[in-house]
């Protein structure tokens, strides 16, 4: 997939976003399709009856103000949400025509199928090398030396870290960088080979030059995964994605190819969220 830079007009957010515009990918079946899914805490209702597809090697970012369910989701698309005590989920989540939530689901496989990428770059204290083969390890996925170093070093070049550390794997991944450690959180998750990745405001953390790089990432990672990014940072999500979809208080407001949503959504509720008059 080859891509050029564009800068593109965003009235409603009176902002022109320079992006780097990739040929555009015929929009085939879904990845995954999440079907009148509900989550709830307790007796808040958090996600509310959401149905939406998301489209394989294209980038949907989900927005929308704080609170208004964007996180949960997200953690709803690898069963995430099973680790917070008092969570009732109800509706499908499709993978690849497989509902997620059926019983005698393998959840470990899942997330190995689905991974995911927190808003706080989260090493563990271990080396980058470490790190990066953790998963590797514990699921048993290489059986030699060789073979685990051959997929560290694709993650960490798949994650365009590789040439900052080559020098420095045996050292300390909390020696890194903010920008340096959200990218190993990246290449943690792709060591496993995963097929969608989820990012919860992968860069709200990080300075300017650090986002630009993780942008820039997706950019490449979407030519080989499907990416899924919650940001409140609606520019990002100008920038980055290929679909928009935009929750209010639980509910899915619109779900359009993100020029249209950003310049002429369907939804006045959508036009004032992104002008500023609410959230």
């Amino acid at each position: 997939m080859n891509s050029t830079t564009s800068t593109r007009d965003f009235p409603l957010l009176k902002v022109q976003v320079s992006d780097r515009a990739s040929v555009a990918a015929p929009v085939t079946d879904p990845k995954v399709t999440v079907e009148s899914l509900t989550v709830r805490y307790g007796r808040r209702v958090a996600v509310d009856a959401v149905t939406l597809p998301i489209y394989r090697n294209l980038i949907t970012a989900i927005i929308g103000p704080s609170g208004c369910g964007k996180s949960s989701l997200l953690r709803a698309l690898n069963r995430m949400n099973d680790t917070i005590a008092g969570v009732q989920t109800s509706g499908r989540v499709l993978l690849d025509g497989q509902d997620i939530y059926t019983p005698g689901c393998d959840v470990i496989a899942l997330r190995r199928r689905v991974g995911m990428v927190f808003q706080q770059p989260n090493p563990f204290p271990k080396s980058i090398y470490d790190n990066v083969a953790f998963g590797l390890r514990i699921n048993g996925l290489v059986h030699s030396k060789a073979e685990l170093d051959e997929r560290v070093e694709r993650a960490l070049r798949q994650a365009a870290l590789w040439d900052e550390v080559k020098d420095r794997l045996d050292r300390s991944a909390l020696q890194l960088s903010g920008g340096e450690q959200q990218r190993l959180c990246i290449a943690r998750a792709l060591a496993v080979e995963p097929e969608v990745l989820l990012m919860d405001e992968p860069a709200s953390a990080l300075d300017p030059i650090s986002t630009a790089k993780i942008e820039e990432l997706m950019f490449t990672l979407k030519q080989h995964y499907t990416i899924v990014i919650v940001t409140h940072n609606m520019q990002q999500a100008a920038r980055v994605s290929d679909f928009t979809a935009f929750l209010l208080s639980g509910a899915l407001v619109e779900f359009n190819p993100t020029p249209q949503l950003f310049t002429n959504p369907a939804d006045p509720r959508t036009e004032a969220y992104i002008t500023g008059r609410f959230g």
